[in-house]
């Protein structure tokens, strides 16, 4: 059967987290669209109730579940459900954000470029529901960890502009994963789709937005309802981590001497991101200065305990 064979080989990895209503919006349109494609849904424990949703969801439409015990968090689940694909027979390897969806022309578009380039990891075009471009390629400066879009490219050679894709939408070959050892550890959310870019360059593969492909995200459908994104309100959770996880890359990646540039830009940047939430937040709650707060604190002992090993001489820079 021709649409079967399309998709031979090829797998979808989510993982949930009390998204079930996200998945019976997003994944279950593709799934019946795309015979053949191997499904896997990682279920970070978040409820009983929501794991018996989750499986009695995957049951209905041919799903396989991964279910751990705890909350793995983003890299690890996807890297179980990695695992559990390749287990049933896959090599080519479409990680999707619940909130984020996919028509299966455009799926089948970035299995056919990780079949054709096995060392590039590829992204579609990200758009939000209203049509406005969320996510087209992205760049982290490693001269102080600040981020910009692709359309501000070519960046002035002193930034050291290194570009990386979203990990709401990647399509990646089972030879590259294996060479990069997937997701880090640590991360929890965000910025493991930072370093897995970083990892791909290091290792001698490429990155690439696929002009010609296009997903949807409803940005923070995983925390709210997904529908709405013009409130610009993030959660404690995103600052957190976004504040922290800065630094845990830097401490893993760079040299020293950026380590510190990084650290010493910590409390702008942390402000910067702040911000992308609006300055209305304040008016109904300060939680996101104590989210800052803590991120700075622990994403600057992470730098201080790195440095110090560093020169003791067991570390690597």
């Amino acid at each position: 059967m021709p649409d079967r064979a399309r998709f031979a080989g090829c797998a979808v990895i989510v993982v949930n987290y009390a998204s079930t209503a996200l998945l019976s919006q997003n994944l279950v349109r593709l799934t019946r669209a795309a015979p053949g494609l191997t499904v896997v849904v990682v279920d970070n424990l978040s409820t009983a109730q929501e794991r018996r949703a989750v499986t009695g969801l995957a049951a209905d439409e041919g799903w396989t579940t991964v279910l751990p015990e705890t909350n793995l968090g983003f890299g690890l689940g996807m890297n179980a459900g990695v695992e559990r694909a390749m287990e049933l027979g896959a090599d080519r390897f479409l990680l999707l954000n619940p909130d984020a969806s996919i028509a299966p022309d455009d799926a089948a578009h970035l299995f056919a470029r990780v079949a054709a380039e096995p060392l590039t990891l590829v992204s579609p075009v990200v758009r939000r529901p209203d049509g406005s471009t969320w996510f087209a390629g992205a760049d982290v400066s490693l001269a102080d960890g600040r981020m910009s879009s692709a359309a501000k490219r070519p960046q002035p050679p002193e930034r050291r502009a290194e570009p990386w894709l979203s990990g709401a939408c990647l399509c990646v070959g089972a030879e590259l994963w294996r060479r990069v050892g997937g997701f880090a550890d640590g991360y929890f959310l965000y910025w493991e789709d930072v370093e897995l870019s970083h990892r791909v360059l290091a290792v001698g593969g490429a990155l690439d937005v696929a002009r010609d492909a296009v997903a949807e995200h409803a940005e923070g459908g995983t925390q709210q309802s997904g529908d709405e994104h013009a409130s610009p309100a993030k959660s404690n959770g995103y600052y957190y981590f976004n504040i922290r996880n800065r630094l845990l890359f830097a401490a893993r990646n760079l040299d020293s001497g950026d380590l510190i540039a990084w650290r010493r830009t910590a409390v702008p940047v942390a402000w910067e991101i702040l911000l992308q939430g609006g300055r209305r937040q304040f008016l109904h709650s300060l939680r996101p200065f104590a989210a800052a707060a803590r991120a700075l604190r622990d994403g600057r002992r992470i730098v201080r305990d790195e440095l110090r090993t560093r020169a003791t001489g067991r570390g690597s820079a």
